[in-house]
């Protein structure tokens, strides 16, 4: 048996929340540009005083122009962090965790390489996560936008000094917006999201560096012990669990902030008369 390698002698969780903590800082830094240049420009509205312009004067034309030059260095920012999350940081994320499951089952790391079948899960991963992102970014374009249009309304209408507090309210760009319609704060969207798809792509390679690199269909699972399989509240609890390699690719997370962990079952080879969700 190869004593396995521990890099850094730091656990996998831990090496995540490397990745984790850097993209998050990256996203937050980015965003940061639009909520300055959006209190930049609700301050030079306030100092404008009612009935001295028409919408075209020289200080709203700055401000104005101050503000879409801010839009432009956010698009970059967070393009660029969205194409280095995609391109390069997820693929080290899936390294990571096929090295992981090759500690725990006591295999050199020099075992994992990349082969199409890994090429083509980590391709996979990144195009979808890298729409979602690229898809937030524009929604965040167009939202800041939407604010700029209602600002500039408000500076040429009113009669008497506009609400800035009221137009911050209406159009909160430190925020994003869910499915549902709920407005969450950019970090704690960043931090759930940037979780969720780093786990997910660690336990993705995990579960077919299972079966292709070791030649096991079962891994065991580690999670929080009210973690249900396929969501939180799942009655179907996924800690101490056996599960099909198949099952861990479905699932490989079950929510965001997720703890989910896969180890490697090589004592079952060749079992059959498991049943996948069996409790150890």
């Amino acid at each position: 048996m190869t004593t396995p390698v521990r890099r850094r002698g730091r656990t996998l969780r831990q090496r995540l929340l490397t990745y984790i903590t850097d993209a998050v800082d990256r996203l937050r830094s980015a965003w940061s540009i639009l909520t300055l240049a959006q209190t930049r420009l609700l301050n030079a509205l306030a100092r404008i005083r009612p009935g001295r312009t028409s919408g075209g004067g020289r200080a709203l034309r700055a401000a104005i122009a101050a503000f879409n030059t801010s839009l432009g260095a956010f698009a970059r920012a967070a393009g660029a962090f969205a194409e280095r999350w995609a391109s390069s940081d997820l693929p080290l994320i899936y390294r990571e965790g096929a090295w992981q499951l090759l500690e725990n089952a006591d295999r050199p790391t020099s075992r994992f390489g990349w082969t199409d079948r890994h090429r083509a899960a980590v391709t996979a991963a990144s195009a979808q996560y890298y729409a979602d992102l690229t898809g937030r970014i524009t929604e965040a374009l167009r939202r800041a936008r939407a604010f700029l249009r209602a600002a500039q309304e408000a500076a040429r209408s009113s009669a008497a000094r506009f609400d800035v507090t009221q137009l911050r309210r209406d159009h909160p760009l430190d925020t994003v917006i869910y499915a549902n319609n709920s407005r969450h704060p950019v970090e704690s969207w960043a931090r759930s999201s940037i979780t969720w798809q780093a786990v997910t792509t660690a336990n993705t390679a995990a579960a077919r560096t299972a079966l292709d690199e070791l030649g096991t269909e079962w891994v065991e699972v580690r999670d929080g012990p009210d973690c249900g399989w396929t969501a939180h509240d799942d009655p179907d609890r996924a800690n101490r669990t056996l599960r099909t390699v198949q099952d861990a690719l479905a699932h490989p997370s079950a929510h965001p902030n997720c703890q989910r962990e896969l180890l490697p079952r090589l004592d079952l080879i060749g079992r059959t008369e498991i049943r996948t969700g069996a409790p150890l």
